[in-house]
């Protein structure tokens, strides 16, 4: 599976599992950059070995800025930015449709894994966007009230919000612990985590002139997403969510 990789740990008998399902829902990529979405079906990579797990962490974002054929039943129902060919839904609505179908997957399901839902995760493009020059070059955090992130940023982490908390009242009474991990404000003080123009620059490229793209939304390794292990492990050891302690931090 494209991405999709297990390890296993021998001596402390443990599984790890990841899994390329970047919409949730079922998708075939037509090019790097366009995808046909099904609104009424899951992705298989995922849901095929859920069963298999203690322990689940989903999200799913940015990848719902590309253009999109939406289809239902194998018939196209509408788009996001296909330029007038079908009628644009926007993002908003195959994003929410993607968390209920997952939502409604995990509260239907006899396996009862702890669930952990990682809230959506903004960027921090500056004067443009990964396309036409936006670049994130902040060595520093913002200071809170500095920056409030972008009208897409809030609109799909009040989705986040209003889906998981009618899925977690819903696994509630079955049974099933469906837990927050809210990194939502957290990240957003943190334009200088991001690879910026370095991701895919090489000392020994042969163009020393070559323009290099800026990516100012996937994250560092160490940086941000060290502190949202951290408070990922405090929310499963001490059985509670994240949000009391991404306040605290932030």
């Amino acid at each position: 599976m494209y991405k999709s990789q297990t390890w296993y740990f021998r001596s402390h008998n443990f599984t790890l599992a990841t899994y390329w399902a970047p919409f949730l829902l079922k998708a075939d990529f037509l090019t790097k950059v366009k995808v046909d979405l099904y609104l009424d079906a899951l992705e298989a990579k995922w849901t095929e070995e859920y069963h298999k797990h203690d322990y689940v962490v989903i999200a799913a974002g940015s990848w719902f800025g590309l253009s999109m054929i939406l289809k239902e039943n194998n018939t196209v129902v509408g788009c996001h930015a296909c330029h007038g060919k079908h009628k644009e839904l926007g993002i908003f609505y195959p994003y929410r449709r993607a968390l209920q179908m997952a939502f409604n997957f995990i509260t239907a399901s006899d396996h009862k894994p702890v669930v952990v839902f990682r809230t959506w995760s903004p960027n921090h493009f500056a004067y443009g966007e990964w396309f036409n020059g936006g670049v994130c070059n902040r060595t520093t955090p913002y200071k809170e009230g500095e920056y409030d992130g972008t009208y897409i940023d809030h609109r799909n982490y009040g989705i986040n919000m209003e889906e998981f908390d009618k899925a977690a009242a819903v696994g509630a009474a079955k049974g099933i612990q469906m837990k927050l991990l809210d990194i939502h404000h957290l990240s957003l003080l943190r334009p200088d985590g991001h690879p910026g123009p370095y991701m895919k620059f090489h000392p020994f490229d042969k163009d020393k002139n070559a323009k290099v793209q800026n990516d100012c939304l996937h994250w560092c390794l160490p940086g941000p997403i060290d502190t949202w292990n951290d408070l990922m492990m405090e929310m499963l050891i001490n059985e509670g969510d994240a949000t009391a302690s991404l306040k605290d931090v932030a």
